[in-house]
């Protein structure tokens, strides 16, 4: 019995802990970037901004700067994680003007 309570809470805490590590995905502009604090702010088309933290980890597709960093004003896709409140891009991809109208 006590080993049938042992792997029911250990299942708990393995669910809990990959709940944190899903992958979310946001498309939106690029508003601003802080090359400091590696992070950006993305406004969504509804009008929602998100400041999102990225990485050298972070593979980023046609929206660079010439320092390769995210360049302000792009149309991009975000894939993010989420932790503690904390987003960090896992990947950032140019989408193009066509595709996001959020301004």
């Amino acid at each position: 019995m006590l080993s049938a309570i042992v792997a029911v809470a250990m299942l708990g805490i393995a669910s809990t802990a990959s709940a944190d590590s899903w992958t979310h995905k946001l498309s939106g502009v690029v508003k601003s970037v802080d090359k400091d604090s590696k992070t950006m702010v993305v406004k969504a088309a509804d009008g929602t901004e998100h400041t999102i933290k990225y990485t050298d980890k972070t593979s980023i597709e046609g929206a660079k700067d010439a320092a390769g960093d995210v360049k302000e004003g792009a149309h991009v896709s975000v894939e993010y994680t989420e932790k503690g409140g904390e987003k960090t891009a896992t990947g950032v991809k140019d989408i193009g003007k066509e595709a996001d109208k959020a301004k």
